[in-house]
Order: C-alpha cells, then sequence, then structure tokens
C-alpha cells in the first residue's frame, strides 16, 4: 500500500476515533472499515490477524456496552466543547501512557473542561463525578478499544 493510501486510511481511523466521541456518528465501525480497507489491499497474514482481532474486539465492545446503563447526555451537561476536551485528553493520555494512560486523560480533559467552566475544583469535580456516571463509562470503554485498535494497526504498519 502506497503512503496516500495510508494516509487515507489514518485519517478514517482518526475520524473514527473522533467519531466515538459525538452521539450518532458510528466511531468504532469508521475505525473496523478503515483496518479492513488496509488488510484488503495489504494481504499479508499480519494484516488479516489484525482485522480479525479488530471484529473480535469491537463485537465485545459492543456487547459490553449494551450491558452499560443508557446515555443521559443532556441531563448532566455534556457539551460539544467537554466532548473535545474529553477526547483530546484521552488522546494525550494515550500517547503519553501507552493504551493506560487514555482513561485518565479523558477523566482529566473532562475535569479541565468544567474547572475553566465553573471555576473551583468542588464544582468540577462534582460535575465529572456526574458526567462519568451518566455517559463516561460506556464512551470510555468504545473510545479505549478504538485507540488499542489504531495503536495496533500503527505497529502493524511500521513493522510491514
Amino acid at each position: 500500500m502506497d503512503l496516500p493510501q495510508l494516509l487515507l486510511v489514518g485519517l478514517v481511523l482518526l475520524l473514527g476515533v473522533l467519531g466515538v466521541l459525538v452521539p450518532g456518528v458510528p466511531g468504532t465501525w469508521l475505525v473496523w472499515a478503515g483496518v479492513m480497507w488496509w488488510a484488503l489491499h495489504e494481504r499479508s497474514a499480519l494484516a488479516w490477524s489484525l482485522l480479525v482481532a479488530t471484529t473480535a474486539l469491537l463485537l465485545v465492545v459492543q456487547v459490553v456496552e449494551w450491558q452499560l446503563p443508557p446515555r443521559r447526555l443532556r441531563g448532566v451537561g455534556v457539551s460539544r466543547r467537554m466532548a473535545v476536551y474529553a477526547g483530546a485528553g484521552a488522546l494525550l493520555g494515550f500517547v503519553v501512557i501507552p493504551v493506560l494512560g487514555a482513561v485518565p486523560g479523558f477523566v482529566g480533559g473532562i475535569y479541565l473542561c468544567e474547572r475553566l467552566r465553573l471555576g473551583t475544583h468542588g464544582e468540577a469535580w462534582a460535575s465529572v463525578r456526574a458526567v462519568m456516571r451518566a455517559v463516561g463509562t460506556s464512551v470510555l470503554v468504545e473510545l479505549l478499544a478504538c485507540l488499542m485498535v489504531v495503536g495496533a494497526w500503527l505497529g502493524a504498519v511500521v513493522a510491514g
């Protein structure tokens, strides 16, 4: 696969990860489609193995999400700005501490957004707890899975 196609696959994967943070956007499907596109063009054992692992992981994530309580976004004041902060924090945490850093980065992004909006530590932390109870778990599970897939894809591209 040549460089322009790899960049397009990377863009689809990035859009999928960002789509996880936006309600109604099929982020996990975009991530899966990007890996499938790459595997169909790459046609190596590594590519097919990554596609199978991606499919299995994303299916497990869907089952886990069905078991979690439904999202109640408007009731706790989740805004697009908060989603951007949370996503940026998760991405930064994922880069700083591979895979595991996404969790504290996600929570830290929400805290920073609320601290800037509300002003005090106590109010911001109470808001973070309310957001995490309402939506954080399901978004975090999906986001972590997509980031793991993107990390594995990057590793496969560099190794291959």
